[in-house]
């Protein structure tokens, strides 16, 4: 039973942030000698999901760790508000058609996770319908893994001061600008309600296990990602494929 108020959003005291960045660089060398691998072989595809309040460092991570792969093998994905058209579907479709194929790495940048989360902290669906969601998010990742998609799943763990600081660099920073969005300071409002609908997705939808990644300190959550991007695809027990005659 995972409790957020129990998981730490910082680093461990002996964490040395120059020895952990240099550690992040040999693993995001071994990501990519192991995504050639995968790609050559076609057998298997991975599926990284990014998961986290608004500044948790989704972006900065698909920018300064994901994108060590070979551009040709992956693809990264956000996920916002429904269009028309994919609400005129079910929930999962418009998440379903960009599930990876054989031998790609796709990155999901928010995920099927959020109709369960600012959906219902809103009170957009009622209890009942977020309960059949997440069953539905269940049955769907246990479809992907038979079918040969490695899941990882990441919860960018931040607190709430931390992200108060990192929203408030955004309108001090003219190269942050962009990210800006006033909304985001009104969505903190609901901080406790976030909190409860991440911590029922992260125990209801656990089959396939989450990794809590503590994220105040931007080299550590780095390294950490890194870490089990590395360990996943050596798990999966990757080999090139024989020469064709």
């Amino acid at each position: 039973m995972i409790k957020i108020k129990e998981q730490s959003t910082l680093p461990p005291s002996n964490w040395d942030s120059k020895t952990g960045k240099l550690e992040t660089e040999k693993l995001k060398k071994e990501i990519a000698d192991f995504q050639n691998i995968l790609m050559a072989g076609a057998e298997k595809s991975l599926l990284i999901i990014l998961q986290g309040m608004d500044a948790s460092g989704k972006d900065s991570t698909v920018k300064n760790v994901l994108s060590a792969m070979n551009p040709m093998g992956m693809r990264a994905f956000s996920f916002k508000k429904p269009s028309e058209e994919e609400m005129s579907h079910d929930f999962l479709w418009r998440i379903h058609k960009v599930t990876p194929p054989k031998g790609m790495v796709h990155i999901f940048n928010r995920s099927q996770y959020e109709d369960v989360l600012i959906q219902r902290v809103h009170r957009w669906i009622d209890e009942d319908t977020a309960q059949k969601r997440l069953e539905a998010i269940n049955n769907f990742e246990k479809l992907l893994s038979d079918n040969g998609t490695v899941i990882v799943k990441c919860f960018m763990n931040i607190s709430f001061d931390e992200q108060l600081k990192r929203l408030d660099a955004r309108t001090k920073n003219h190269e942050k600008y962009w990210k800006h969005n006033q909304n985001d300071y009104e969505e903190r409002k609901h901080w406790p309600a976030y909190m409860e609908a991440y911590e029922d997705a992260l125990n209801h939808c656990c089959a396939i296990p989450w990794n809590v990644i503590p994220c105040d300190d931007k080299r550590y959550k780095e390294y950490c990602v890194a870490k089990i991007v590395r360990d996943t695809l050596a798990d999966m027990k990757l080999t090139f494929p024989p020469l064709r005659h």
